[in-house]
Formats: C-alpha cells, sequence, structure tokens
C-alpha cells in the first residue's frame, strides 16, 4: 500500500532498534526492484545485515539499472527461486543468518523450503502469520493473526498462534498484551465452533497453557474494538476498546479484516511468519517504504528477543 499514515506507531518500533545491532538477514531471491531496494534500505537503516541469495548476475544488473548501491553486500549464488529459497534456508540452518526475508519469489516457494521435513526450519510450533497493523484511528499498533496461513485452525493449533503473536508482541515491548478472539458474537454456542474455541483458549491461558498475556472471547469486533460497544452489551472485560492482538476464527475471516483496515481505514501492514527456527519477514510489491522497515524493524526485534531467550 502506498499510503503514509503519519501516527508514528510504526516508526517507534523502528527507534526501538537504534540501540540494537542489525541481524543477518538472508533474502531470498530480490530479483525485482523493490524486492532488491527493500533490503539494502533495511541494511542501510542498521535493521539488518542483508545476504542476497539468488542469481549474483542477474541482481547486479538490477542495481545498476535502477542506481541500488550494492556496496560490499554479499551474494550468494542461486540460479532460481526454488534453489534461492533452499539456500537461503540452508544459511540459517549454518548459523550464517538468524532472520529471512521473502524477495520476489512466491510465498510459497519460500514456505515450502520452511517446511521441508529434512532440511527445513521446523520447531514444535505451528507456523502462522501475523500482521501489524498501523490502523490511523485506532491508538497502537495491532497484530491480525492468522491471516495467511492456517486455511481452517484447530484449537490446538490456534493455541499456537496466539502464543507466537503474543511472544511477537512481547518482544517490541508490550508487558501483558490483550488478546480479543473474534466470533460473530460474544456469547458461547455449539452453534458456533469459533466461539467453543474462545472460550476454550480462554480457559487455558487461566491454566497456563498459554503464557504472558490476558485473554478474553468470544468477542465481536465492535466489542473488542470499542469499549462503549462492549459496555452498551453489559461486558465486562479488561481487553475490549484496547486489544493488542486479534486473534481471527480462520484464515478467511482474518485475510478479510487486515486488508479492510488496509483498504477502507488506510491501515499500513507489515508482515512476519513465526513458529520457525526464526521470523521470516514477508513483503509484497505492493507495500510502501513505511511498511517494509516496519516489517524488517519488528522482525529484528523477534531476532533479538529470540537470542535473549537462548542466552
Amino acid at each position: 500500500m502506498n499510503r503514509k499514515s503519519g501516527t508514528g506507531k510504526y516508526e517507534k518500533l523502528v527507534a526501538r532498534c537504534r540501540r540494537l545491532q542489525p541481524i543477518p538477514t538472508a533474502v531470498a531471491y530480490p530479483c525485482e526492484e523493490t524486492a532488491l531496494s527493500g533490503a539494502i534500505e533495511a541494511g542501510e537503516a542498521g535493521l539488518i545485515e542483508p545476504i542476497l541469495v539468488g542469481p549474483a548476475a542477474t541482481i547486479r544488473e538490477i542495481a545498476r539499472k535502477k542506481n541500488i548501491r550494492l556496496g560490499s553486500t554479499e551474494i550468494v549464488e542461486a540460479a532460481d527461486g526454488r534453489m534461492a529459497a533452499a539456500k537461503a534456508v540452508e544459511l540459517v540452518r549454518q548459523g550464517k543468518a538468524e532472520l529471512l526475508m521473502k524477495g520476489s519469489l512466491h510465498t510459497d516457494e519460500l514456505l515450502g523450503a520452511v517446511v521441508a521435513r529434512e532440511t527445513g526450519l521446523r520447531t514444535g510450533r505451528r507456523l502462522s502469520h501475523v500482521f501489524i497493523l498501523d490502523v490511523p484511528t485506532y491508538h497502537k499498533a495491532l497484530l491480525v493473526t492468522d491471516a495467511a496461513i492456517n486455511i481452517a485452525p484447530t484449537l490446538e493449533d490456534k493455541v499456537d498462534i496466539c502464543q507466537n503473536a503474543i511472544d511477537l508482541a512481547s518482544s517490541f515491548g508490550v508487558a501483558m498484551p490483550k488478546v480479543a478472539i473474534l466470533a460473530a458474537v460474544e456469547t458461547v454456542t455449539s452453534k458456533m465452533p469459533a466461539t467453543i474455541d474462545a472460550a476454550a483458549l480462554c480457559k487455558m491461558a487461566e491454566r497456563g497453557q498459554i503464557k504472558g498475556a490476558i485473554l478474553d472471547g468470544p468477542m465481536a469486533f465492535d466489542n473488542a474494538i470499542s469499549k462503549e460497544a462492549a459496555r452498551i452489551k453489559g461486558i465486562r472485560s479488561e481487553v475490549a476498546g484496547d486489544p493488542d492482538i486479534l486473534l481471527a476464527p480462520d484464515l478467511e475471516a482474518g485475510n478479510i479484516l487486515a486488508k479492510q483496515l488496509a483498504f477502507l481505514a488506510n491501515a499500513d501492514s507489515a508482515g512476519l511468519v513465526l513458529g520457525a527456527r526464526v521470523p521470516i519477514i514477508l513483503t509484497s510489491r505492493a507495500d510502501s517504504v513505511r511498511s517494509r522497515m516496519a516489517s524488517c524493524a519488528v522482525g529484528m526485534l523477534a531476532a533479538h528477543a529470540r537470542r535473549g531467550s537462548k542466552a
């Protein structure tokens, strides 16, 4: 999205990175202008140390034509997108990179290399995607999950989806993230399985199966976002009107929600895949410079949090 909301939420994320060292980042197949310039700009901003993985001659030719200064940026040879994805994942496995960044290859090619059983980056967690949204009409950065990977998540999947988002919010300074578990209604009913999942997730949080956050649900979107709407409906909640995370019932609902906020509310959106050995930065050719920088900043913060957890 080529918008400038100018609310300062993304800029605060980038500001948190200024005291931190840039993270070595394998950029898979940056063979298009925005993919290449985005990685180089993030490197110049001190967020990442890009390692460009792809056909070196093509990358250098794009840089020459588009006046992108590569300087001493490392290039690792890979003939095509599939091979670039595999090589970028290998660099992570070798410890040479701590972030993975999508270039101009298809998302499925990159994630296919990530989930490969013998050579990928699987962990005990399920992979999930988080949109980090700067919505001009909302008072803080808003995370929406999962809107890109898990089509019809089970309750057990939602536990990982929720915990991934909580850990991400914690990495950029939210002490006790508030999670609104979305459904069409705020009452629990067997006619709507999403409400049953929401109630179960809240109880699991009470029992320590989900850690580090305040959960509430099921919550309709209006009750989640508006204290006044919740008050009118008689809902007492620490989360209502102040969520950090919106947990969608399924991919379609999450995807529609995130894109509505982008196209109707002029939100900028950054994106990250979590649950692998390292965070994965997903960028799009349609992303603004602000969005690309925010994706790299959030990835950098998540990578530093991961370093801290291993110390």
